[in-house]
């Protein structure tokens, strides 16, 4: 009994060190690394940019960032973002993604992408930097401090991205460079007003001005198809184009357009409704105007309005109430039909 005993041990002994020596075996691919997050960057930048045309090829520099620890060995990528100030990065553009710890910028380069976020040319904006680093879209980013910064751009003609949109309204001619939409944010987004004259109109986009390539709508459901079937829009008029790559997706929303604010005599309350001009592609009128603000909106609804935040003669939209600064009677204009919408204001 005493040897049997003994013998049951053993085999017991070597089952316990298997099962030991087994859980020790376990590939290492199938283990999930422990991240403990033990610090985020943090960021050094320019409290003031001045960016000029005479400088243009100049450099800027200042922008470093400690390193971040994410508790393991593993790739960083670092993400340096701006947006407007006050905005706590719900609009956040991101300038440069690099593995490095500092960026530059030629000074052209940096006037681009700043008149692609949205600030105006011959401006001061106030701004705000972070860097955002990350190593894989399973383990949460890391964010640094904020920097304020003011930055001073200068105006440029931008060739923004456009898509093309031929249509029987202009002689299916995708090289028309007067019908076009633009991603302005050159984020995938396409976004333009176009003049249908007819009841009925047929159209598509075009990523060139030829037709190697084109998109449709093969169910006429709002889904953009290779070489689809032409989009169809009942009902002449102004209207507004949107068309997203990212998801092959468009919108087209017929737009009349007014001017409202208590500057206007309608006040707040009811729009004074501006006439287009397809020759000029613009929308005019004449009208007297007090000491106020004023702004333009589509269809007598919130929805779709443009304001200006510079100000400096070009719209964004939902933007800031435009100010009138004596009475008179003006010749107010808006052109809605480059990738930037602009106004005037003049007193006759």
């Amino acid at each position: 009994k005493s040897k049997l005993k003994i013998m049951k041990n053993k085999i017991l002994i070597i089952l316990t060190m298997g099962m030991f020596l087994a859980s020790c075996l376990v590939p290492d691919e199938v283990k999930d690394p422990v991240v403990m997050l033990k610090g985020g960057p943090s960021l050094t930048a320019p409290g003031t940019i001045t960016l000029t045309e005479e400088t243009a090829d100049q450099n800027i520099t200042g922008f470093t960032w400690t390193a971040s620890d994410f508790g393991y060995p593993a790739g960083v990528t670092y993400t340096l973002q701006v947006d407007a100030t006050g905005n706590n990065f719900e609009n956040a553009f991101s300038l440069l993604s690099t593995n490095g710890l500092s960026a530059s910028f030629k000074v052209s380069d940096l006037n681009n992408k700043m008149l692609t976020f949205g600030l105006p040319g011959d401006w001061t904006s106030a701004v705000e930097f972070r860097v955002v680093s990350s190593v894989s879209e399973y383990v949460d980013p890391q964010y640094s401090n904020v920097i304020p910064s003011s930055i001073t751009t200068y105006d440029v003609v931008v060739d923004y991205p456009k898509l093309y949109v031929p249509g029987s309204y202009q002689g299916w001619d995708p090289s028309n460079l007067n019908t076009v939409v633009y991603s302005v944010k050159n984020n995938g987004i396409y976004q333009g007003y176009v003049w249908f004259p007819d009841e009925s109109t047929k159209f598509k986009f075009t990523p060139a001005p030829n037709w190697d390539s084109d998109w449709g709508d093969n169910g006429a459901d709002g889904t953009l198809d290779v070489k689809g079937s032409d989009i169809e829009v009942t009902g002449s008029g102004y209207h507004r184009l949107i068309a997203n790559i990212n998801t092959l997706t468009y919108s087209v929303l017929k737009t009349s357009w007014g001017l409202i604010g208590d500057a206007t005599p309608g006040g707040w309350d009811s729009d004074q409704n501006m006439t287009y001009d397809p020759e000029n592609r613009v929308w005019t009128i004449t009208v007297p105007l007090t000491a106020g603000k004023i702004k333009f909106r589509a269809n007598d609804a919130w929805d779709l309005n443009y304001g200006d935040n510079g100000p400096d003669g070009k719209l964004e939209e939902g933007g800031a109430d435009i100010t009138i600064e004596a009475a008179g009677n003006y010749t107010v204009t808006l052109n809605l039909s480059v990738a930037v919408p602009t106004y005037t204001v003049v007193k006759n």
